[in-house]
């Protein structure tokens, strides 16, 4: 008996053998996703479930970063093609985590910034991470400790000194992320990190950064000279 080969078997080909030769050098975004969606959708033509994954979720990076009910709404794009495209964003955030742990960010900090915009750059809500370090800068773990805006009501410095204790932190590294993509810090951001450290420095922790991460790029607190000032201010206050 003749096996039919549906219309676009050739063109997924294609992809897979462009892939294959160059990795994702001169893929499309939309090309991408059609791959992804292959791999679980076997006998049939991803293009077009691709291109509207894009338009409903604007970019590709939060495509990856939708929600499995959200991603199944979408015309052509079951359960297991959701599953695959949700699993390829969790491999690639414990990849890149796997790259800073045990390592000195401080002296280092490219990974940890790629690990960043992998991991909170692209949300459509606001996170607030602690990256947790030992007494040689090197990471012990990285933690969502809040979600939603930031503000003073909902951030609580002793639920911050509560993580850092068990996991026996010497030191501490804040991020997180604008989705409107500008990265300068509102007056609560700059509030909040001075609260923070003044409350880490009355246990012995240190703060070493607090980044503000954007699409737009990010902001340090520390290369802009506030963690600096803080601790100033600090030693001021308890002379």
């Amino acid at each position: 008996m003749t096996q039919l080969i549906h219309k676009g078997e050739g063109h997924r080909k294609r992809l897979k053998d462009r892939f294959l030769k160059n990795g994702l050098q001169g893929f499309h975004d939309y090309e991408v996703i059609e791959l992804l969606l292959s791999l679980n959708t076997p006998r049939k033509d991803c293009k077009q479930s691709a291109k509207l994954l894009l338009k409903r979720f604007k970019t590709f990076q939060r495509v990856l970063e939708a929600s499995h009910e959200s991603l199944c709404e979408i015309k052509g794009v079951g359960p297991s093609s959701s599953l695959g495209i949700r699993l390829i964003k969790q491999v690639s955030d414990r990849y890149l985590e796997s790259k800073i742990i045990s390592k000195d960010v401080v002296q280092n900090p490219r990974d940890l910034m790629e690990y960043l915009n992998q991991t909170i750059g692209h949300k459509t809500k606001e996170v607030f991470a602690g990256i947790f370090l030992d007494a040689k800068n090197r990471v012990l773990t990285c933690q969502i400790l809040f979600t939603g805006t930031l503000t003073t009501s909902s951030v609580y410095p002793r639920e911050v000194i509560i993580s850092a204790l068990q996991h026996n932190a010497a030191a501490v590294i804040f991020a997180h992320n604008h989705p409107s993509g500008d990265v300068e810090p509102s007056k609560s951001d700059i509030r909040i990190t001075r609260q923070l450290l003044f409350a880490l420095k009355y246990v012995g922790i240190v703060l070493h950064e607090h980044m503000i991460i954007g699409n737009n790029g990010a902001y340090s607190f520390a290369a802009q000279g506030l963690i600096s000032k803080f601790n100033t201010e600090f030693e001021q206050t308890n002379y």
